[in-house]
């Protein structure tokens, strides 16, 4: 039988060494100073091992972060966030529509992503123009529900799952700096198949990006997405468990 590729994260299967996690609320940590230490009004220090999961579209990033939820990590999906930032009315899409115009919008008023994705994967400056609206209210939003974070204490390791956590210049606020990674062409079959769309788009699509390799510069772990999920699995249990390491480390540095 030929091994499962890795296609999308619906085909990924709940893990034999998942750890329950309880129900969660979103938080999302505000960093300061070194080893991701957080201080409360009550003077109480609470560690946290900040990640940032970042990589190219398509690359796999998603069916990782899965995995490292599964695991019991907590995950905050930036373009979860910045999707609900552009919600009818709200700054961000006031910002957007205003600029861009009502010709991006769907008839519910909700901005029409695929329309608005054509025009800013074909235009640098209209990419850092969103980019420039969204990425400030993101980090504002995580400043906002820190303080959830800090009453809990729940979480042992915070993962940020964001593509352009590099490219926005973010990835020096974390203490650990997770990559994925996938074959070129991989990649390129993959957006394809996913978005529908043709290959020069894709293709498009992925030189919108910073290449690959300039990436994994920035990695302090590399999980290449490229053959089976089955191999993408055992990496990302591989990472967390260096991740936990590392985790130990921060907590008998904070002590000293």
């Amino acid at each position: 039988m030929a091994p499962t590729t890795l296609e999308t994260r619906d085909t990924l299967p709940i893990l034999a060494k998942s750890v329950h996690v309880p129900d969660q609320t979103e938080v999302i940590p505000y960093f300061l100073g070194n080893f991701g230490v957080f201080r409360y009004n009550t003077g109480r220090i609470m560690s946290v091992l900040t990640v940032a999961l970042t990589g190219g579209i398509a690359s796999g990033k998603s069916v990782v972060a899965d995995v490292l939820e599964q695991l019991g990590c907590y995950v905050h999906r930036a373009d979860k966030v910045a999707h609900e930032l552009m919600e009818p009315e709200k700054l961000a899409w006031q910002k957007i529509v205003g600029h861009f115009g009502r010709g991006i919008l769907n008839k519910d008023k909700t901005i029409n992503r695929a329309r608005l994705g054509a025009i800013v994967f074909a235009d640098k400056k209209e990419r850092l123009f969103l980019n420039n609206i969204l990425h400030p209210l993101v980090m504002a939003k995580k400043q906002e529900v820190i303080s959830r974070l800090e009453e809990e204490g729940r979480y042992k390791i915070y993962v940020s799952e964001a593509a352009l956590t590099i490219e926005a210049g973010y990835s020096h606020y974390y203490d650990k700096v997770v990559v994925v990674y996938c074959e070129r062409e991989e990649q390129i079959r993959r957006l394809i198949r996913r978005d529908g769309i043709s290959r020069e788009e894709a293709v498009k699509k992925f030189k919108a990006q910073m290449p690959p390799e300039e990436k994994l510069k920035f990695a302090d772990y590399v999980i290449d997405t490229s053959g089976s999920i089955q191999q993408t699995i055992e990496q990302t249990e591989k990472v967390y468990r260096s991740l936990m390491q590392d985790y130990e480390l921060m907590e008998v540095n904070s002590k000293k």
